[in-house]
Order: structure tokens, then sequence, then C-alpha cells
């Protein structure tokens, strides 16, 4: 990629945000959608968690490949054509008939998520060469999300209560035709200097453990833990996780190179990844079905009651970025995982959605926590690797945080599921009175993801740490550790 002025790599990080800004925008705003949709589509809890998982199964199974296609045939195009498919599919979404066209049509919209993040993440990896000014650019990146949060639950509750949930995926096509156009006028071209070849094998598997998992997490609960269908999918989970352990490293160019885990900070950003992501989806599912279905609110009023938790993740975002870029991960890390942990605990144990101020401080705390985690996972995903693997490398991470949010709907659904099967409609007294019992394990679920938040955090944040992602760089890349690998002012990232 050729070295743009400061204007120009401003720029590009901008359109880079466009698509992190359609992709979250979309996940939240479908939440504050979700009673409404179940209430027109006659859809149980399992219908409303595949509206969610189709979307983020199907984008965590590619993210890997369009990371690695991107750097292979060029990320520009992989990302315009990504910008394409998403807009389609949130276009083909606004005019679903049912819910299994919804479903069918959200995993439209993954094909063309797959190539939006990560593509854009390599972009600007490849585009923001000096170490502190790419922690501060990935600081803008994680202050996307919080925009994304802060307006998601307002704009798709003024929407869902104006004009219809349908009307949700509408405001991805206009920005979606925008940042095409700017892209194919001022975003550069760039590959990797050594292109990676394709690993249909690897691929196969990764569909096969991530779809069979999620389909018994979610069914199992109708089915039968024990039920033949669900030990069936189960197994092929652990068949394709064991495939991959044994297939991937025999590869020169696999799919997920195992060798990115002997790094210490990669393999724990990976990890926090999940749990974060699986906290956060699992806290959106949660509240806005209870304050819809057990309080009664309208898609709105539930969207402005979350505003404390966007409005703290749109604060602390680009605050972590720059704590990150001269600081390190560390405090940052710390700092998510105390408040995260927190939040779980005061909803299991204190009951915090029965008092509004309880249920403030947990939505701040929440909010405080995962604006502070985002920025660490990005960065120490991609600060230790060689920049001619960027698009892999954010394409794990990104991956991570898909298999998080689809693994947070999909276990943090089952418990509820289970808590209030045969309560009858979700508007009902039996379903209000089953659903703070039937989510408390779910809450201790959430903050045992905090929790570990802060233990990897603070395991994989420290000089040995550090060390571990040193020898990572020289394996990976040995003759060009200062071109990409960690440098000096990179080692605390």
């Amino acid at each position: 990629m050729p070295e743009l002025s400061p204007r120009r790599r401003q720029l590009v990080l901008a359109i880079c945000c466009m698509s992190l800004l359609i992709v979250s925008l979309d996940n939240t705003v479908l939440n504050v959608a979700l009673p409404a949709m179940q209430k027109e589509l006659h859809a149980t809890v399992a219908g409303m968690q595949w509206t969610i998982d189709a979307y983020t199964l199907v984008l965590a199974s590619l993210l890997m490949l369009a990371g690695s296609t991107a750097d292979r045939i060029g990320r520009r195009k992989v990302f315009q054509t990504g910008l394409v498919l998403f807009t389609l599919g949130s276009l083909l979404c606004s005019l679903a008939p049912n819910l299994e066209s919804l479903v069918a049509f959200r995993m439209v919209q993954a094909v063309g998520g797959s190539m939006l993040n990560p593509v854009a993440m390599s972009i600007i990896t490849n585009t923001f060469t000096d170490p502190r000014e790419r922690a501060r650019a990935i600081g803008v990146w994680g202050g996307v999300v919080g925009i994304s949060m802060a307006a998601g639950p307002l704009v798709g509750g003024l929407l869902v209560d104006s004009v219809g949930w349908r009307s949700i995926f509408w405001v991805n096509l206009p920005v979606g035709i925008v940042a095409f156009l700017l892209t194919w006028r001022y975003v550069p071209e760039s590959r990797a200097p050594r292109p990676r070849r394709p690993d249909p094998v690897g691929q196969l598997l990764v569909i096969g453990l991530l779809g069979s998992l999620t389909y018994a997490i979610i069914e199992a609960p109708s089915a039968g833990w024990t039920s033949a269908r669900i030990l069936v999918f189960a197994a092929l989970a652990a068949g394709s996780l064991a495939g991959l352990l044994l297939y991937e490293p025999r590869r020169a160019d696999p799919l997920i190179d195992l060798r990115f885990f002997h790094s210490a900070p990669f393999s724990g950003a990976t990890a926090i990844a999940v749990c974060s992501f699986a906290a956060l989806s699992g806290f959106l599912f949660l509240n806005t079905l209870y304050l819809q279905n057990v309080r009664g609110l309208s898609a709105l009023h539930a969207g402005l009651y979350m505003l404390p938790m966007a409005a703290l993740t749109f604060v602390c975002a680009p605050l972590s970025g720059r704590l990150v870029g001269s600081r390190g991960p560390r405090l940052p890390l710390l700092v998510a995982g105390v408040a995260m942990t927190a939040c779980g605990v005061l909803f299991a144990a204190l009951d915090a959605e029965t008092d509004d101020a309880l249920l403030f401080t947990g939505f701040v705390l929440f909010g405080l926590g995962f604006g502070m985690v985002n920025a660490p996972i990005t960065n120490t995903a991609v600060s230790g690797m060689p920049r001619a693997q960027a698009g892999v490398a954010a394409a794990v991470a990104s991956t991570s945080r898909q298999i998080g949010g689809t693994l947070g709907v999909a276990v943090i659904g089952a418990v509820l599921a289970a808590g209030v099967a045969g309560t009858g409609s979700p508007r009902g007294a039996a379903y209000a009175a089953a659903f703070a019992e039937a989510s408390r394990p779910a809450w201790w679920i959430i903050g045992g993801c905090g929790l570990c938040v802060l233990l990897v955090g603070a395991l994989t944040s420290g000089r040995w740490a550090r060390e571990t992602a040193r020898r990572t760089a020289e394996r990976l890349e040995p003759k060009s550790a200062p071109a990409g690998g960690l440098t000096s002012a990179d080692s605390r990232s």
C-alpha cells in the first residue's frame, strides 16, 4: 500500500468505520426490535435466537476466509463486494415474509459482513504503520461501536414504534451505498506480499464446528439435552474441532495458523474477545426481552433505558484506545474485567431488574467494562503479527468476537428458554413472574465471563506474555520484525 498523507489516512479510517457502523448498528437495532418481530412472526425464544445467531454464525465461519482472500486478491475489492452483499441482504431482510425467510436473508447479510470488519481492520493496520498512531486509530474504531450502541436502541426504538420493525434494515442502505462509492474513490488497493492459498478443508471444519455447536445449544431446551439429534450434533462439533487441531498444523498455509496462539497476548485477546462478546450479546438479549415483555415498555422507551450503558461505551472506547497506545492493554483490561463481573453479580445476587437505581447502576458498569475491552482486544491481536498476515490476524480476532456473540445468545437464550418453558405468552403474567428467576443463572454466566476477562487480561499482559509475543513474531517472520512484527514501541501493546 502506498504511503498516504495524514488527511488521506484519516479519510480511509472514516470509510472503514462506516462499515463497522452499519454492522454494529444492525445488531443493536435488531435487539430492540426482537419483541415486535416475535409478535408479528409468531416466533419462540429459539426463533429469536436464530435471527441473531444465523447472522453471527455465518459471520464467524467466513471471517478468516474473507481475511485471507482479501490478503490474496485485494483488500479493497473484497471490501467493496462485502458492502454490496450486506446492503442487498439488508434490503431482503426488510421484505422477509416469515421467520424462515428472515433467517435466510440474515445469512446473506452475514456473507457480506464477513468481508467488512476484518478487511477494514487489515486496511487500517496497513495504513497506520506507526504503533501509537495505529492504537489511536483503533480507539476511534472502538468508539464507533459505542456510537452504534448509543444510536442503535434509540434509532431502533423510534423506527419500530413509528414505522415497524422492517424499517430497521433500511438504515443500512444509504450508508452502504455511500461507503461503496467512497471506497472506490479514496481507498487504495493492497495485497499481502505472499498470499496464502485457500484451505477448503479447514473452512468446512470451521463451519461444521460452529454450526453444530450452536444448533445443539439452541435446540437442546426443546429437544432435550440427551436426545439423539442433539448428541449427534455435539459429536459432529467435537469431531470438527479434533479435525482442525490435527489437520491445520500440517498445511503450509492453514486457514487458522495455530502458531499465532504461541503468543500469550494473542491467545489472551482471543479468549477475552469470546468472553466479552458473549457477555454483551447475553446482556442485550436478556434486557431487551425483560424491558419490553416483562416491564411492558415500548421499543423506544426500552432503548432510552439502555442509554447509560451505551453512553459509557461511547465515552470509554476512545479513552481505552489512548490508554493502550500510551500505557499498554493491562489497565483497560483490568477495569473491564472488574466492571463486567460486578454487573453480572449485581443482577444475579441483588435482582437489579426490580429496582431502577440498581438497574441503571448495572447498565453503567457494563458500559464501562465493555467500552474498555474492545481496543485492547484489537490492538493486541494485530500488533505482534507481521503486517503481511494482518488480514488473517484481524480475522481471528473478529471471529472470536462473533463466536462469543453466537455462544452468548445460544447459551443465555437456552437458559432463559428452559426457565420460562410452559409459561405461555411472553406478555402474560406467568411469563413475567418466571422471567427474573429464569434469568438469574444467565446473569451468573455473564459475571463469570467478566471474571475471565479480568484473570486472562492480568495473565497475558505482563512481561512474560510480551516475551512470548516477541518469539512468536520471530517464528512467523524472522527477518521482517521491524516492518511488521513487534518493535520496542509495540511491545507495550
